[in-house]
């Protein structure tokens, strides 16, 4: 914990972020914020900023739309990370990604180690890389250590779609794009994403696209 003074300058970034109205501006891939990686929140914002902070967050999550945002997302390099799925997709889509709705949550200096060898590979998508998404092969499930907005501790074991929201969230806070983790081959824009691979799975996408799953 440091004083109100050399905190100072991230608080007025922070408020005058705040200030400049909602939902918030998504930063885009090459800004150098994505990459510096982030400092650990230490109550550098203060409980009442930090609730404004979050909430901007879970709007600017809200309007894009997407299932996780963080604060490096925003311009601000702190610890901090938001998550929130409803899950709106088809039974078997449901059943293929292992994707369950999740309630909104705050990351507060998560850490995430996997659990077991299994890995699964699906297409991902960032808010930072409007228009394209890639396969990316990750833990199939991860343990998540940090705490929550209240200070309360985190220490909780997440499966399929959650474990690959957290996963690509706290990649943020440390300088990686989901980009840096996945199948060069595999890259895709939207339309031909909707146009060849709404399947629930990547299989045919990789027989076609050359390239392989674990």
């Amino acid at each position: 914990m440091g004083t109100s003074n050399e905190h100072a300058p991230l608080t007025e970034r922070v408020e005058q972020l705040l200030d400049g109205g909602l939902p918030l501006t998504i930063v885009a891939a090459g800004d150098p914020v994505l990459r510096r990686g982030t400092e650990p929140y230490e109550g550098q914002l203060g409980p009442a900023l930090l609730a404004r902070f979050v909430e901007a967050l879970r709007v600017t999550m809200r309007a894009a739309p997407g299932v996780g945002l963080a604060a490096p997302q925003v311009g601000v390099e702190l610890r901090i990370a938001v998550i929130e799925d409803p899950a709106p997709v088809p039974e078997e889509v449901r059943l293929a990604r292992g994707r369950m709705p999740q309630p909104f949550r705050v990351l507060v200096n998560p850490a995430y180690e996997p659990v077991g060898d299994a890995r699964a590979a699906f297409f991902e998508g960032c808010l930072s890389v409007p228009g394209w998404q890639a396969v990316v092969a990750r833990p199939a499930a991860v343990r998540l250590t940090g705490q929550d907005e209240h200070g309360q501790a985190l220490d909780e074991v997440f499966e399929g779609w959650p474990a690959r929201i957290v996963q690509h969230e706290t990649d943020h806070l440390d300088g990686v794009l989901y980009l840096d983790r996945a199948e060069p081959r595999s890259l895709s824009s939207n339309l031909a994403m909707a146009e060849r691979w709404t399947q629930p799975t990547p299989q045919e996408a990789a027989r076609a696209l050359g390239f392989e799953l674990p």
